[in-house]
């Protein structure tokens, strides 16, 4: 039996990796997902394709960093659906850098996408889902939440403040409200993240990192294990890693 199908989903960062191979892997089995990002052209590249190959796909643009636009992707999602049965926290940005060089900027990008951006999402959704007596929040963490490595600090920061987050909201309204939280942390993965770190004396770290990265599709396949779930039944905490990466 099928639990993805006729989901309403919503991903951010859908424009792109592992949100991109979400949203397809999810329509593919039958979900309705609203895809969400920054990109405009990714995500109609994205919609268009789901659309094309007969699954059911709206898109918005929205930068989660900020609360205001997340309300609205939320909106616009009942407006069409009528409900939210999952929201996927996907957006998120990896800067790796080198204490030393004081990537102050990098730091401050990382915190607003990664840990309020999320934020911002669950505010927005759960309201909605406490109304309906079930839901779905899937974060998306990285083994980097679990442990910190050469360059990482800042990063890791981010994703250890996703597992605690993810943690608490689990605690507060699984029991009372039929509400799954979940936390899946991927390793290395081959989306190119590499090309937006600006950190010279990082790359060496990059390099090892690299020769061991999986494509994004097991990522994409793991979400889609976890959603496909009935609603008594939660997936809580998963990682999925390339076998040989050390942590």
């Amino acid at each position: 039996m099928s639990y993805i199908k006729d989901k309403v989903i919503i991903i951010t960062g859908a424009s792109s990796g592992i949100g991109k191979a979400t949203a397809i892997h999810l329509a593919k089995n039958g979900a309705s997902v609203v895809l969400a990002s920054i990109d405009e052209d990714g995500l109609k590249n994205v919609a268009g394709r789901i659309n094309q190959e007969g699954g059911i796909a709206h898109y918005k643009l929205a930068d989660v960093t900020v609360n205001e636009e997340v309300q609205s992707l939320v909106d616009f999602t009942l407006d069409r659906f009528g409900r939210v049965d999952t929201l996927i926290n996907c957006a998120g940005l990896m800067l790796f850098s080198m204490w030393d060089n004081a990537h102050v900027e990098e730091w401050e990008k990382m915190i607003n996408l990664n840990i309020k951006g999320s934020l911002y999402g669950i505010a927005a959704v759960l309201p909605h889902m406490k109304k309906q007596g079930n839901g779905q929040i899937i974060n998306v963490g990285s083994i980097a939440g679990h442990a910190v490595g050469e360059g990482h600090g800042v990063y890791s920061a981010t994703k250890y403040a996703m597992r605690a987050i993810t943690e608490s909201l689990r605690k507060e309204v699984s029991v009372k409200h039929n509400i799954q939280a979940v936390l899946v942390s991927p390793g290395v993965i081959a989306t190119n993240w590499q090309d937006r770190v600006t950190d010279k004396d990082v790359k060496a770290v990059l390099g090892e990192l690299n020769k061991v990265a999986i494509d994004v599709e097991y990522v994409s396949e793991t979400i889609g294990f976890v959603v496909n779930k009935p609603n008594n039944v939660m997936i809580n905490d998963v990682i999925v890693a390339p076998t040989t990466q050390e942590w």
